[in-house]
């Protein structure tokens, strides 16, 4: 399934994938308690892809668990709520990320803040995790 963006949320969520630098990705440890953590993504093919660490705990996690969520930021007042949830896999075809140049171009200012280099970021973070999204709800 893929999210369905004919909708006015639909829409929302879609300029949101585009635009946003950070989504929550919320994976579940082996004693059941959920582990949100804030992370860099790129969505692209109707998946969502994040870098991650090889020795991550996010990783131990989806071994024990492939069902994962994933959210922005509310509004302030606490409205513009998404919530997607799916499945999480290793991609091994996905670009590195200093042979990414969308996300290279998105997270440029990111990347110098951090004192990194695309290099550097391929070295550190060498595992994509491709997140396949199988619903949506929100408003």
């Amino acid at each position: 399934m893929s999210i369905d963006f004919s909708t006015d949320h639909g829409k929302r969520v879609q300029q949101e994938l585009e635009k946003q630098e950070i989504i929550w990705l919320t994976t579940v440890a082996k004693s059941g308690t959920p582990q949100p953590n804030p992370v860099w993504f790129q969505y692209a093919d109707g998946n969502i892809y994040v870098y991650t660490q090889e020795n991550a705990v996010r990783l131990k996690n989806f071994v024990e668990n492939d069902r994962v969520s994933l959210n922005f930021n509310t509004s302030p007042d606490g409205e513009q709520v998404t919530v997607i949830t799916g499945r999480i896999s290793i991609d091994d075809t996905f670009p590195k990320v200093k042979d990414n140049p969308a996300y290279i171009e998105k997270y440029a200012a990111g990347i110098k803040a951090i004192g990194s280099t695309p290099e550097k970021m391929s070295a550190d973070y060498p595992v994509v995790m491709r997140i396949k999204p199988e619903k949506l709800r929100g408003w």
